[in-house]
């Protein structure tokens, strides 16, 4: 797949089918977040393979917008250590550039995914640290929900010229 196509054309994908995901293409899609860009190449991720029912289950009950994990057969949680960075709080963005690369790892490689946003958001950050025994330095930032797709979305064309401005606004 061509990075452009890919970027043009992945969308967030809820529904999936029952079908087990592979160690090798979990890895895969691991291996695209630990190699995106991050500030003074810190790389203060960390991250938490949940494939267990009973633990993707708890988590529909403690995020309010993370239902897709019932039929999910796995999620990565994508966690930010703060005692890494020495450049404080850019930890945020480099987590984030992760989850893009691993949206984009996983719909090249067939699956599904869409992005559920845990930090800043306290109680599901709390809860979610307790449920996993995550230490207190260690911040959940976003689960990354993955799966063969049941449903079939196409891509949108979202580029808006009335949102780029040259050289000042």
């Amino acid at each position: 797949m061509e990075t452009m196509d890919a970027i043009l054309t992945r969308r967030s994908i809820r529904k999936y089918l029952p079908k087990p995901i592979s160690r090798d293409m979990i890895e895969t899609v691991l291996k695209a977040g630990m190699n995106a860009p991050s500030a003074g190449d810190e790389q203060p991720w960390h991250f938490i393979i949940i494939d267990r029912r009973d633990l993707l289950e708890k988590i529909v009950e403690i995020h309010p917008y993370a239902k897709m994990l019932k039929d999910a057969p796995a999620a990565l949680l994508v966690c930010g250590d703060l005692n890494i960075p020495k450049l404080k709080d850019f930890w945020v963005q480099d987590c984030s550039a992760a989850s893009e690369n691993m949206l984009l790892a996983a719909y090249d490689q067939g699956l599904g995914a869409v992005w559920i946003g845990v930090y800043p958001a306290e109680k599901p950050v709390t809860e979610i640290q307790q449920l996993l025994n995550i230490p207190k330095n260690v911040m959940p930032f976003s689960i990354i929900s993955i799966g063969y797709p049941e449903e079939e979305k196409h891509g949108r064309f979202r580029y808006k010229v009335s949102r780029v401005h040259d050289n000042a606004w």
